[in-house]
């Protein structure tokens, strides 16, 4: 239940463009720092960073290029 929920809310983000973007950059941000510096030195800390980072890299992604249809009429 709790996965529909995350997932519906993330969906519904993705339609919000200035919003899409706006999270994306601030999970990519710090993400991409952590990456680079290696500041944080846990073992699954890289995991985490890969995971926010990608989530960050994709919702700034669709942001700038919008959401694409589902479908294609001209078929």
């Amino acid at each position: 239940m709790m996965l529909r929920r995350l997932r519906g809310a993330l969906l519904r983000l993705t339609r919000r463009r200035l919003l899409a973007i706006a999270v994306g950059a601030a999970l990519l941000a710090p993400a991409a720092w952590i990456e680079m510096t290696g500041a944080v030195g846990g073992w699954w800390v890289d995991g985490v960073c890969l995971i926010v980072g990608a989530t960050g890299a994709a919702l700034l992604w669709t942001g700038i290029t919008g959401v694409r249809p589902d479908w294609n009429e001209g078929r």
